[in-house]
Order: C-alpha cells, then sequence, then structure tokens
C-alpha cells in the first residue's frame, strides 16, 4: 500500500493498467488526446505488479485495472473516468491536478 501512495504522489496523473486490457488502452488514449502525460504502470509487465494489483483491490479498485488516480487521488476505474468526462467535470479536475495547462 505504501508502494502505491509513493507512486500515486509523484506525478499529477498515474493509471495503474495491463498491458493487454482494451479498457486501459481505452483511457490511457482519452487522457493522452486531452494533452495529459500521465505516468503509466504497466502490472502484467512489473516484477511486483501482482502485489500493487491486490494492494488497489484493497484500496476499492474493482477491477484494480485500469486504476486512475488524479492529484494523488484515486478516481476509479474506466467507468468512474469516463462518467466524469460525460458529466463534464474530467478537464476541470485534471487542470485542477496540474495535469492540463490549458
Amino acid at each position: 500500500m505504501d508502494k502505491v501512495t509513493r507512486m500515486v504522489s509523484e506525478r499529477p496523473v498515474v493509471i495503474f493498467s495491463k498491458s493487454s486490457c482494451c479498457m486501459c488502452h481505452t483511457i490511457k488514449t482519452l487522457l493522452c488526446e486531452f494533452g495529459v502525460n500521465p505516468a503509466v504502470h504497466e502490472l502484467d509487465e512489473m516484477g511486483r505488479g501482482r502485489e500493487i494489483e491486490q494492494a488497489l483491490s484493497r484500496l476499492g479498485c474493482n477491477p484494480a485495472v485500469p486504476a486512475v488516480f488524479i492529484g494523488g487521488e484515486l478516481v476509479g476505474g474506466a467507468n468512474e473516468v469516463m462518467s466524469l468526462h460525460l458529466k463534464r467535470s474530467l478537464i476541470p479536475m485534471l487542470k485542477r491536478a496540474g495535469a492540463l495547462w490549458v
């Protein structure tokens, strides 16, 4: 859990992902299209990825990926991110976190 906390505090937007997950790809693409440069951690390519995935589950991420953190706070997975986008709340949140300047 401490490792996850440290990782999410290092950048304005952090995504925990798996390289084979289509919803992870969708969320990464959406944020990059906005001009965000997220830190992306591919759990299936990391030595301790399974451990981090379990920590994300304990934080309430279900499924564990994609797990999106903005400004150090857990936003949630694909459903939550897309819901924020459709409500026009995602871009203001990204701006407040310092992930977007426009």
